[in-house]
């Protein structure tokens, strides 16, 4: 058969007239504007209703030789590759629900498009909830899994990924495939997770869940060095506090440590000011430690974290404003830094260097898991040299650098990926599970 993508408007009539008979008049459509994936635009985009009516949707696209990407929210559609070519876009949307199961078992089967803040609502109503606190504002389920994507509770819990029991998603061609108990299940499942929708589409998940804890404190010590926040951390780390969290936020603004007058220190150290903040000049950082379990124990807990940490340490309720949230705004060079927490410090200091100038930093360094932001106005070329510089540092200490998402200059010019572990094995995957590389061809690294 003749691929539709060949022919003329007559073909994608047909294609069109197919999908809405699979998925219902007011679910299948041509695209428009906004129907894009990192700047390259569908032709068509479809909304089914069950999994079968996905299947459907992808034994089509097999037929007609059609590229498929799947989408949930489109928090995430701008972050990694642009696909080699795109014709569907299949929404999951659709595919949402939370299942009834007792709460006893501790697992939650959720629709891959059931918005994230709607399965823990629910949970909520009977005191539990999922560990997964994704920053992307309107997520889906499917797509956090797809972007393996986790905010401050993968300190103690891991990513959305870790917490698996089982999976249900479609191959390429239509098949539906549910893995779920042991290692090797496990393990396959896992592989999906982190694919851009490349290696299959997400239908549900079933994830573990945990009681609510009673009680929850934000503790925060003001941080003006990367030096710093290193001791500090490895101070958190060695006094065995069991954090449920430990976050940084260094702002661009930050400046050097404050010059405090002998006075000023030493009320600074008065026992009057114990989780109090002292007044001190702008532009410092934040690190802060999350604390979760019993009333009494999280007290007992954050009263030695804030000996440990000094008299400007604050204890508060409520998480800082910019908890769970990334410091890139749309436009920017949105990059991610993994690097061993021993060497997080030398790889903020070789982005600053690199840079010229201190760069906006903020996430999981208990992990060493880091986001930054480059300005969108830098030309490409000063990204790519960039980018070397920080890469080169990292590659000596295990670390890596990913660009998540760019300006469409950006990137065409730069490498999004850095040196590729596993790429064989990652080949050897993405050719059983999608040989005809139809789904979301090129968003793999590598350009798989």
């Amino acid at each position: 058969m003749v691929p539709a993508r060949s022919t003329g408007s007559s073909g994608a009539l047909d294609i069109a007239r197919r999908l809405t008979e699979i998925c219902g008049p007011r679910f299948a459509r041509f695209a428009g504007p906004a129907d894009e994936v990192a700047g390259r635009p569908a032709r068509w985009v479809a909304v089914p209703g069950s999994a079968d009516a996905a299947a459907r949707v992808l034994q089509l696209a097999a037929r007609h030789d059609l590229a498929v990407v799947p989408r949930g929210a489109g928090t995430k559609i701008d972050w990694g590759a642009p696909p080699e070519r795109l014709d569907i876009m299949l929404d999951t949307g659709r595919l949402a629900g939370i299942g009834h199961r007792p709460p006893d078992q501790r697992t939650a089967e959720v629709g891959a498009g059931t918005p994230l803040r709607a399965v823990q609502a629910t949970l909520e109503r009977t005191g539990q909830r999922l560990a997964v606190d994704a920053p992307s504002p309107g997520a889906t389920v499917g797509g956090v899994l797809a972007a393996d994507e986790a905010g401050p509770l993968r300190h103690r819990h891991g990513t959305a990924c870790d917490q698996l029991v089982s999976l249900r998603y479609l191959a390429a061609d239509g098949q539906l495939t549910e893995v779920d108990g042991g290692a090797a299940g496990l393990t396959q499942a896992r592989l999906l997770c982190g694919s851009e929708g490349a290696l299959g589409v997400l239908v549900s998940a079933t994830l573990r869940v945990q009681a609510m804890p009673a009680s929850r404190v934000w503790v925060t010590r003001p941080v003006w060095t990367p030096l710093e926040v290193h001791d500090l951390i490895r101070a958190v780390l060695a006094a065995r506090l069991e954090p449920a969290a430990i976050e940084l936020d260094l702002p661009a603004g930050g400046k050097d440590r404050p010059q405090w007058d002998p006075r000023t220190a030493a009320m600074a150290r008065h026992p009057s000011m114990t989780g109090r903040s002292p007044a001190s000049p702008g532009g410092a950082g934040s690190l802060v430690v999350l604390l979760e379990g019993g009333p009494s124990d999280v007290a007992e807990r954050s009263e030695r974290l804030v000996s440990l940490l000094g008299a400007r340490t604050t204890v508060a309720r409520s998480a800082p404003a910019w908890w769970r949230s990334y410091p890139f705004a749309p436009g920017d060079t949105a990059l991610r830094l993994e690097v061993p927490i021993t060497d997080l410090h030398a790889a903020v200091y070789a982005l600053r260097d690199a840079a010229g100038s201190p760069i906006p930093v903020r996430g999981s360094a208990g992990l060493g898991v880091v986001h930054a932001a480059l300005p969108g106005v830098l030309p490409p070329d000063r990204v790519a040299a960039i980018l070397a510089a920080v890469r080169s540092v990292l590659l000596a200490r295990q670390g890596r650098c990913v660009v998540l998402s760019a300006p469409p200059a950006v990137r065409r010019a730069v490498d999004l990926w850095g040196e590729l572990v596993g790429l064989a094995r990652l080949r050897a995957v993405k050719q059983h599970l999608d040989p005809a590389h139809r789904l979301a061809p090129g968003r793999l690294p590598g350009g798989l």
